[in-house]
């Protein structure tokens, strides 16, 4: 599977799409958003330094209502930061929407404008001025030149693999070594569990590489039939806190000020808005609007309607039994 190729959240203002079901996402970034605003209070109090033109970047934009969240917050830190000292003068700033090639760039960009007048509404007409430039590409390599962000921010989106792990796909070794499965499980062989870890870490060890290139000193930085099942698996890991603190000290470009590990429900926690649709439906939606582009493109979309029905299915009939739980983990650091 070719991932910048194929990979992307669902489109447009549809029931499927993910401006449609990203609640859990947004829940995410209420939660986080403490850790942004204390990144960007340490950064500015530290240096009382406010460069003319402050660089932001946001990876893994996606589209939707989420996508300029954590942009307006880090906007309102710096303005309040300048009322703080004295009315010092607004920086400008360059924001960067990095996603996937195949992500909906029209909608964030035609939702820009009215983010910007309501920017100027609020803040007045000597805050900022603010542009904008879309990025597309993977945030596991290379995207800006050296030395040039100030401000970044990433969200639900590095537990994503640039590739599915080498191996697992029978091309190599000549069986399907994780049969039967489209993930990790106890039952998954331990090659299968060692092949996710060493892509996670391949992958997560060039990121922290490629952004130390990218971000100034003291900046922040704040996924049928059988055969096609067998030979089907999500590049997707979830490390635990301690995975991640030590790829950091060995990496050694950035210092780890701040981390917490808190749980989310599957659906956020949220009321149901309609009695017809039940928690497993709605989930399925939400599950939907991250992964359809990958299924559709290796089973064909005539299957992808009946097959996100059973997976509703299957996820009330686990929620009758137990809470299903998303662990996250969000961590802040600055450039050495």
């Amino acid at each position: 599977m070719d991932m910048p190729q194929v990979f992307h959240m669902n489109k447009g203002e549809g029931e499927t799409s993910y401006a449609k079901n990203s609640t859990v996402q947004n829940k995410i970034l209420s939660i986080t958003k403490p850790f942004l605003e204390a990144a960007i209070e340490d950064y500015l109090t530290k240096f009382r330094y406010f460069p003319e033109t402050m660089a932001i970047a946001e990876l893994g934009c996606s589209s939707g209502p989420n996508t300029l969240t954590a942009v307006s917050e880090i906007l309102d830190k710096v303005a309040e930061k300048c009322m703080e000292f004295g009315h010092r003068k607004s920086p400008k700033f360059m924001v960067f929407l990095n996603d996937l090639p195949g992500n909906d760039f029209n909608a964030v960009f035609a939702s820009w404008a009215s983010f910007h007048a309501k920017l100027k509404e609020e803040k007045g007409a000597d805050f900022g001025p603010c542009f904008i430039a879309g990025l597309p590409g993977g945030f596991h390599g290379r995207l800006l030149p050296n030395d040039c962000l100030h401000i970044v921010h990433s969200s639900s989106s590095l537990h994503w693999l640039s590739q599915v792990p080498a191996g697992l796909d029978g091309k190599e070794l000549g069986a399907m070594v994780n049969k039967g499965k489209i993930y990790l499980s106890k039952t998954s062989p331990k090659s299968v569990i060692s092949a996710y870890m060493l892509q996670f870490r391949n992958d997560f060890m060039s990121f922290l590489k490629c952004r130390s290139k990218e971000v100034i000193s003291g900046g922040r930085m704040g996924i049928l039939d059988e055969e096609k099942v067998d030979s089907f698996n999500i590049p997707y890991y979830a490390p635990c806190l301690e995975e991640l603190k030590q790829m950091i000290d060995e990496e050694a470009s950035f210092s780890l000020n701040r981390f917490e590990v808190f749980e989310v429900e599957w659906d956020g926690g949220e009321r149901m808005e309609s009695l017809e649709e039940t928690r497993g439906e709605r989930i399925a939606k939400m599950h939907r609007a991250v992964i359809e582009s990958m299924l559709d493109h290796h089973f064909g979309r005539v299957v992808v309607d009946q097959l996100f029905i059973r997976y509703a299915r299957i996820v009330d009939d686990l929620l009758s039994k137990q809470a299903l739980k998303l662990i996250n983990v969000v961590i802040s650091l600055t450039r050495n």
